[in-house]
C-alpha cells in the first residue's frame, strides 16, 4: 500500500493518520499523531474459526511503551514491561465499548486489535488517539464493520468546554469526558465529574461529539484504500431458520414460565432445565458435528432475550413484575464491622454489597510509574466479584479487566470529592466486595462506598448510583430504572450514573446498538436524576451526615505546613533529629518537598507530642521572646545557646552581665540552662540573645513587688 497521511485540526492542533508506511503484514495499520504522541493501532482478521464459541472474538489490547516517554521502568530488577498497568486495561476497555456493537454479533473470525504508543510528549493523552486509530485500522481490514467512528476527550476549565485538553487542564478542571460516537449518533460516553448538574453534562456530550465528526470524515476517506476481506473466509454462526423455528416451537411455553416468573432462582432453574432438554434433543446432531451446540444454546438465549423485549415494549412490564421506574427493595447498614474503620453494607434486590474503608497516612499513598505521567494517589477504590456472588463455582485468578474496570469508575465518582490533603491528610483505600449479584453491582459498590467512607468519619457529600437500560425496537424507546441482570442481557443500553444532590459525579454508558441521540440522552439523564435521589433518600436514613470522629482503631493524621528551608530543621544532620522524634513519641512522619507535615499514629497524645515538637523545631521566634535555654557551645566572644529544638541564638559576653566579664566559663558552663531574650533577628535568621536583659527586667520586678508589699 502506498504511504498516505491524512490530516485534520482538534482544539487547534493537527491530528494526523499514517497508513501503508508501518506493519504491512498486519490485515490493517495506522499510525495516528497528535503533537508528539504517537499510536500505532493493527488489526488482524484470522481466517480460520475456533470450534466451540458462541460469541464474536473481539479483542482490543493497548500496549504502553516505557520507551515513549523516555522513560526506563522503576523497578530495579525488571526493566521489562510486563502485565498491562491499570490504566491499559481501563483503555483497552473503552476502546472496546463503541466498536463492539458496529459487527455482526454471529461473526466468528477472531479480530484483535492492538495499540502501542510509540511517542508521548506527555501533554496530549494517547487514549483518544487509540480509539481512533482503532476505527481507522478496522476500516482498512475490510471486513463488514458500520464505523468508522470518532472520539475525543472534553475538560471543563473556567467553566468553559476545553476540546482534547492536557494532563494539567484536566487536572485543574471540573470534568474529565471521554465521547465517542458516528457522525449522527452517541456510542459511549465516560466521565469524571465535580458535581455537574444533568444539563450541563448533556452540553458537554453534546460539544464532544459535534468535534468528533472531522475525524469520522477524515477516516471515510482512508476506507477507499481499503481491501475487501475475502467474504469465504467469513464465518458467521447465524443457525439456519428451519433449527430456529424447531427450537422456537418446543422452548416457546417454558420461555414464557421464566418471563413471567418473579423468582430469579425459579428462572435459572428453569432456564437449565430447557437447555438441557434441547441439547438432548439435538444430542445425535451436535455429536455428528451437523449442529453446534453453542449455536444452539444461543438460539434460547436470543429467543429469551426477545420475550423480555417483548413484554417491556409492549405492555411495559418487567420480568420481575416492577414498573419502568420503580427501583427494587433497598436496604443500607453501616458500622457492619467492629473493628474496620469504616463499613457500609448495601442491598438493592438481589445485589448486595460490603463496601470496607481503609485510612492510612500520606505515605500510604499509591506510586504511579506509568508510561506517561508519574503520580501519587491517596484515592483508590478496588472492587472483587468473586464467583459465589452468582452462584458459581469459578478458580480465583486476581482481579479481572472488569474488575478494574468497576473499581475505576466508583473511584471517578469520589475522587473530587476527597477533601484536600491540607484539609485531610490521609490515605483512603475502600474495596467493595459483592456478595450478591443480580445487575448493576458496579452502582451498588457506588452507594456502599458512600456509605463506608461516611461511617468512617471522611468528610464528603453523599454519593449514590443507579443504572438505567433501554429497550427500543427503533419506533418505541422504553427507559428501565435500575436495570437487573436478565434486562442487562436483553436490552440495548447500560446507562451509569452517580452523583450527589448538586449534579453529577461519575458517567460511564455503552450500547449494543448503533448509537442513541441527545433527545434520548436528555431524557435518560433526568430519569436518572429522580431515581439517584430516591436511592440517596434511603441511605440517609442509614446515615445522615459523615460521623464527626475516626474509629477508635484509625490513625490520628496531624499535618503541619512549614516553609521549605525549614525542612532540613525537621529532618536533622542525617535524619538525626527526625528519627529521635519518632522514636521518643512512636509516631510516623511524612515530609513532602513543599514542607507539609504529616504525622500519624492511633495514639493522639504521641501525634501531638509529635507535632508540638516539630512547630518547636520550625517556629520562629520574635523579638521580647524569653526562653529558657540550653549551652551548646562556649567561644571567646559569647555561648551559643539553644532556644528551641534545633535553633540556636548567640548570646554575645556583652550580654551576660551588667558588669565586664573576662572569661564566659565563669558566668556559664557547657550544657547549663540560661534564661535568655531575643533582641534581634537579621534577615539571615540569625538570632540575637541577652541575658543581661532578662536580669535587669527580673531585679525591677523585684524592686516594684518588694515596694508593694510594705
Amino acid at each position: 500500500m502506498k504511504v498516505e497521511k491524512f490530516t485534520t485540526k482538534i482544539g487547534g492542533k493537527e491530528l494526523t493518520f499514517e497508513i501503508g508506511k508501518l506493519a504491512e503484514q498486519a490485515t490493517g495499520a495506522v499510525t495516528v499523531r497528535y503533537g508528539d504522541t504517537v499510536v500505532l493501532a493493527t488489526a488482524v482478521v484470522s481466517g480460520t474459526v475456533r470450534e466451540g464459541i458462541d460469541y464474536f472474538p473481539f479483542m482490543i489490547d493497548y500496549e504502553e511503551k516505557m520507551y515513549a516517554s523516555g522513560k526506563i521502568k522503576g523497578s530495579r530488577f525488571i526493566k521489562r514491561e510486563g502485565r498491562p498497568s491499570d490504566k491499559a486495561v481501563l483503555t483497552g476497555r473503552l476502546v472496546d465499548r463503541p466498536l463492539r456493537p458496529l459487527f455482526n454479533k454471529y461473526l466468528r473470525n477472531d479480530v484483535q486489535v492492538i495499540i502501542t504508543v510509540l511517542s508521548a510528549d506527555l501533554e496530549n493523552d494517547p487514549v483518544t488517539l487509540a480509539t481512533n486509530a482503532a476505527s481507522a485500522t478496522l476500516v482498512l481490514t475490510g471486513i463488514p464493520f458500520k464505523g468508522p467512528i470518532g472520539a475525543v476527550r472534553v475538560g471543563m476549565v473556567d467553566d468553559k468546554f476545553v476540546l482534547n485538553p492536557t494532563y494539567e487542564q484536566v487536572e485543574e478542571g471540573k470534568l474529565d469526558l471521554t465521547v465517542a460516537g458516528t457522525k449522527e449518533k452517541v456510542l459511549m460516553a465516560e466521565a469524571a465529574v465535580k458535581e455537574l448538574p444533568e444539563e450541563k453534562m448533556l452540553e458537554a456530550i453534546e460539544f464532544g461529539h459535534q468535534a468528533l465528526k472531522p475525524l469520522v470524515e477524515i477516516q471515510e476517506k482512508i476506507k477507499k484504500h481499503a481491501q475487501e476481506f475475502p467474504k469465504d473466509k467469513l464465518v458467521y454462526a447465524k443457525p439456519e431458520e428451519s433449527l430456529e423455528n424447531a427450537v422456537q416451537k418446543t422452548v416457546n411455553g417454558g420461555l414464557d414460565e421464566i418471563v413471567e416468573s418473579l423468582d430469579r432462582d425459579f428462572r435459572h432453574e428453569k432456564l437449565d432445565q430447557i437447555k438441557e432438554s434441547i441439547s438432548e434433543q439435538y444430542q445425535n446432531q451436535i455429536e455428528s458435528g451437523e449442529i453446534s451446540k453453542p449455536v444452539l444454546m444461543e438460539i434460547i438465549d436470543d429467543f429469551l432475550g426477545e420475550k423480555v423485549r417483548e413484554k417491556i415494549l409492549k405492555e411495559e412490564v418487567r420480568p420481575d413484575g416492577r414498573k419502568l421506574d420503580e427501583i427494587r427493595p433497598i436496604n443500607c447498614e453501616v458500622g457492619v464491622l467492629p473493628r474496620t474503620h469504616g463499613s457500609g453494607l448495601f442491598t438493592r434486590g438481589q445485589t448486595q454489597v460490603l463496601s470496607i474503608t481503609t485510612l492510612g497516612s500520606v505515605g500510604d499513598e499509591q506510586i504511579i510509574d506509568d508510561m506517561d505521567v508519574d503520580k501519587k494517589k491517596r484515592f483508590f477504590h478496588h472492587y472483587n466479584f468473586p464467583p459465589y456472588s452468582v452462584g458459581e463455582v469459578a478458580p480465583l485468578r486476581g482481579p479481572s479487566r472488569r474488575d478494574i474496570g468497576h473499581g475505576d469508575l466508583v473511584e471517578r465518582a469520589f475522587e473530587l470529592l476527597i477533601p484536600p490533603k491540607d484539609n485531610f491528610p490521609y490515605t483512603v483505600r475502600v474495596v467493595s466486595e459483592v456478595l450478591s449479584s443480580n445487575g448493576s453491582s458496579s452502582m451498588a459498590s457506588i452507594c456502599g462506598t458512600s456509605l463506608s467512607l461516611m461511617d468512617a468519619g471522611v468528610k464528603i457529600s453523599p454519593v449514590s448510583g443507579i443504572a438505567m437500560g433501554l429497550v427500543t425496537d427503533g419506533k418505541s424507546n422504553k427507559i428501565l430504572s435500575d436495570i437487573q441482570g436478565i434486562e442487562d442481557v436483553a436490552g440495548d443500553m447500560d446507562f451509569k450514573v452517580a452523583g450527589t444532590q448538586k449534579g453529577i459525579t461519575a458517567l460511564q454508558f455503552d450500547l449494543k446498538i448503533e448509537g442513541i441521540d441527545f433527545k434520548l440522552i436528555s431524557e435518560i439523564l433526568k430519569r436518572s436524576k429522580a431515581s439517584r435521589a430516591f436511592i440517596l433518600g434511603k441511605m440517609l436514613e442509614a446515615l445522615k451526615e459523615p460521623r464527626r470522629d475516626f474509629s477508635p482503631y484509625a490513625p490520628r493524621v496531624f499535618s503541619l505546613k512549614v516553609k521549605q528551608d525549614q525542612i532540613r530543621n525537621v529532618i536533622g544532620k542525617g535524619g538525626e533529629t527526625i528519627n529521635k522524634i519518632i522514636d521518643e513519641t512512636g509516631v510516623e512522619i511524612d515530609i513532602d518537598d513543599e514542607g507539609l507535615v504529616t504525622i500519624s499514629s492511633p495514639d493522639s497524645e504521641a501525634c501531638e507530642k509529635a507535632l508540638d515538637w516539630v512547630k518547636n523545631l520550625t517556629r520562629e521566634v520574635e523579638v521580647g521572646e524569653v526562653f529558657k535555654g540550653k549551652v551548646t557551645g562556649i567561644k571567646d566572644f559569647g555561648a551559643f545557646v539553644e532556644i528551641l529544638p534545633g535553633q540556636e541564638g548567640l548570646l554575645h559576653i556583652s550580654e551576660i552581665a551588667d558588669r565586664r566579664i573576662d572569661k564566659v566559663e565563669d558566668v556559664l558552663k557547657l550544657g547549663g540552662e540560661v534564661k535568655v531574650m531575643v533582641i534581634d533577628v537579621d534577615n539571615q535568621g540569625r538570632i540575637k540573645l541577652s541575658k543581661r536583659v532578662v536580669d535587669s527586667k527580673n531585679k525591677k520586678d523585684h524592686r516594684v513587688e518588694g515596694k508593694g508589699k510594705r
